[in-house]
């Protein structure tokens, strides 16, 4: 496995790392071979979340018992500074451990939440607080907006950036790959199969780790995978012509009715949060997990029966995605 300095933190990370995502629909034993094989074959950077459900317990069973060995990260939607120091107990008390590698404000996609983050009683005083007590050891920011990305760079304390970046979403990315640079951040790249769409994992995670990205993450819910995917890591070849083509060509296939969350399409009149109904759908559809998508879609203040068909989506999405259709289609597997 090879291995990048993730920025100024100075960690040493596996390019491919493990994101925490499908191991929620594995049991717990299934889990633990998982993690165990990931460790084995080189695998050193782990990512999760409080709201992954049982992801941070699964891998913190196994990685509090190899603990030299495993470079953890978690991250929290929080945004005051009271839920954040909740939120970094819970995943410490979670998973076992006394310390947490890397903890990220997760998602953050407004001015304004990044002014509720940066306040006096925000999401960052309590990640500060944490570093200096050595509850953590370094903060980080994830979001899928990159323009928006862009300029929370500019918060001092921010050591780590984290984004959706696969052969399908590359708008933005040189920018905010630059810009991270410039800062010396390390860039952990989640969404490398733009959510499992994506089936020639090899291809994909080859084409991302030849740019100046640290590591990226793909989900794993199988040995087999985990050994197709260190096997990239392991060898670091760079696509063929040949190889780039087939890439292309499999990320054209799902351009007309695949949503990039670059979030043109909103305000929705009616107040429908239109991403995250497809965010929502692609967790049910492709990494199968029906009923945490299902239990979050329901959760949802506007669900998209309120939708009058007003059209006005569409004529804002860049992609030219059949919103209205598809938010149907959604609405009809998450009910």
């Amino acid at each position: 496995m090879h291995y990048r300095t993730l920025g100024k933190t100075g960690l040493e990370v596996s390019v491919v790392g493990f994101g925490g995502i499908p191991i929620q629909r594995v049991s717990a034993a299934e889990a633990v071979t998982i993690v165990h094989k990931a460790l084995d074959r080189g695998i050193n950077f782990f990512d999760t979340a409080r709201g992954y459900t049982d992801s941070e317990e699964k891998l913190g069973s196994v990685l509090k018992t190899r603990r030299k060995e495993a470079i953890v990260a978690t991250k929290s939607m929080a945004r005051t500074k009271e839920g954040m120091a909740a939120d970094i107990k819970k995943s410490l008390d979670t998973m076992g451990l006394e310390h947490i590698d890397l903890y990220q404000l997760h998602n953050v996609k407004s001015s304004a939440e990044l002014d509720q983050v940066l306040s006096p009683d925000g999401a960052l005083a309590a990640l500060v607080e944490a570093k200096k007590a050595g509850l953590i050891g370094h903060i980080g920011i994830t979001g899928h907006l990159k323009d928006f990305l862009l300029e929370t760079l500019q918060v001092k304390e921010i050591e780590t950036i984290q984004f959706p970046f696969n052969a399908v979403e590359t708008v933005g990315v040189p920018a905010l790959l630059e810009k991270a640079g410039e800062r010396g951040l390390g860039v952990i790249v989640m969404k490398p199969l733009a959510g499992g769409a994506l089936q020639n994992s090899n291809l994909a995670l080859r084409y991302i780790l030849a740019h100046t990205v640290t590591t990226v993450i793909p989900g794993m819910d199988s040995p087999e995978q985990v050994e197709a995917n260190t096997a990239v890591g392991s060898t670091l070849l760079p696509l063929t012509a040949d190889e780039k083509k087939i890439l292309d060509e499999e990320a054209g296939t799902l351009g007309g009715e695949f949503c990039r969350r670059c979030e043109y399409c909103k305000p929705c009149s009616q107040g429908i949060d239109i991403p995250a109904v497809f965010l929502m759908d692609g967790y049910y559809t492709r990494y199968n997990l029906r009923e945490w998508a299902r239990d979050r879609y329901q959760g949802m203040a506007t669900r998209v029966d309120a939708c009058i068909e007003c059209g006005e989506c569409e004529e804002r999405c860049p992609y030219n995605l059949p919103i209205r259709r598809m938010l149907a289609d959604a609405a009809t597997r998450l009910a």
